[in-house]
C-alpha cells in the first residue's frame, strides 16, 4: 500500500545540525508534495516556532497541516481550522506548578500567545526555548496567571542532573495523569493525557480519510515514539535514542546525512 501522509519531527530530524533543511530533503518533500503526498511537519514546538520551516517548504496550501505542541494542536496551515486541540486546565496548571517545587525543577507555561515564567531569575533554557519557537518570554507570578489562559503545554526545565532527579521523584499518579515526554536532556513537558504525536497523527489521518497504513512518520527522539509505533510505517533516523530505533520499523540515515530524504525516496 502506498504512503499517502508522512509525519516529520523537525529537531533531529527535518533539520541537520545547523537547524538548516538540507537541499536534498527540500527537493525531495516538493516532490513528494507535488504527488499529492500530505507531508505534515509534527513537532513539540508551538505555531509561531515551525513558520519558517512551512515557509521555506511551501506547506501553505489548501490541503496542508501542521502538528504542533507535540500533538496537542492539529491545524490547517492556510485557514488555521482546528482539526484537534487538547489543552491544560487551571486546576492542572496549579497541581503542575506545585509539583515542580516539591521535585526542585524549574517550570515554565506556554499558551498560544507566549512563554510565561514565575522565576525572577530567568533560566537560559526557557531563554533557549523563546528563541528557537520564536515567541515572547513574559515574567508572571503563580497568582498573576488566570483561568482564561488557554495553557497548551507545561515544561520543567533544568540541568540535566537536576531534572532527571526532579522527575524520579514523581509519583505514579501524577505521571499517569498526564501525558509526559522528555523531548531533550535538559525539558520535560507535560501535556493533556489526550495529547501526542500519535493521537495527532491518527486524528488527522481519520480526517483525511487516509488508513493508518498508508502513514509514515519520521522522529529521533522519545516524543517521536508514539507517532512511530502508530504509523504504518516507524521510521528512525540515524542518530535516534535507541528506544526510538527499536520501536521503528525502518531506519535511515542521520539528519546531516539527508536521513528524511533517503527514505522518501525508497517508499515514493
Amino acid at each position: 500500500m502506498s504512503v499517502k501522509l508522512v509525519a516529520i519531527d523537525i529537531d533531529g530530524t527535518l533539520l541537520d545540525s545547523n537547524r538548516k533543511i538540507t537541499p536534498k530533503v527540500k527537493e525531495t518533500l516538493k516532490k513528494a508534495n507535488e504527488k499529492g503526498i500530505f507531508i505534515v511537519l509534527c513537532t513539540g514546538r508551538p505555531l509561531p516556532g515551525v513558520k519558517e520551516q512551512l515557509a521555506e517548504l511551501e506547506l501553505y496550501g489548501d490541503n496542508d497541516y501542521v502538528i504542533t505542541y507535540n500533538g496537542s494542536l492539529v491545524q490547517s496551515t492556510k485557514s488555521n481550522e482546528i482539526i484537534s486541540q487538547y489543552t491544560l486546565s487551571y486546576d492542572d496548571f496549579l497541581e503542575i506548578e506545585l509539583m515542580s517545587r516539591k521535585v526542585g525543577a524549574h517550570l515554565h507555561t506556554i499558551d498560544d500567545q507566549a512563554i510565561y515564567t514565575a522565576n525572577r531569575d530567568i533560566g537560559k533554557y526557557s531563554v533557549h526555548e523563546a528563541y528557537l519557537v520564536d515567541m515572547p518570554l513574559k515574567y508572571r507570578a503563580v497568582d498573576e496567571m488566570t483561568p482564561d489562559l488557554s495553557i497548551i503545554k507545561m515544561m520543567m526545565i533544568d540541568e540535566p542532573e537536576v531534572l532527571d532527579n526532579a522527575i524520579s521523584q514523581l509519583p505514579e499518579a501524577f505521571i499517569n495523569k498526564y501525558t509526559t515526554v522528555k523531548s531533550t536532556d535538559f525539558y520535560y513537558e507535560i501535556l493533556n493525557k489526550e495529547a501526542s504525536k500519535g493521537n495527532a497523527l491518527a486524528k488527522l489521518a481519520e480526517h483525511l480519510g487516509i488508513s493508518q497504513e498508508e502513514t509514515m512518520a519520521i522522529g529521533d527522539n522519545e516524543n517521536d515514539l508514539s507517532m512511530i509505533e502508530y504509523a504504518g510505517i516507524g521510521v528512525a533516523m540515524g542518530n535516534a535514542t535507541e528506544s526510538v530505533k527499536q520501536a521503528a520499523d525502518v531506519h535511515t540515515t542521520s539528519n546531516d546525512e539527508d536521513g528524511v530524504a533517503e527514505v522518501l525516496l525508497k517508499y515514493m
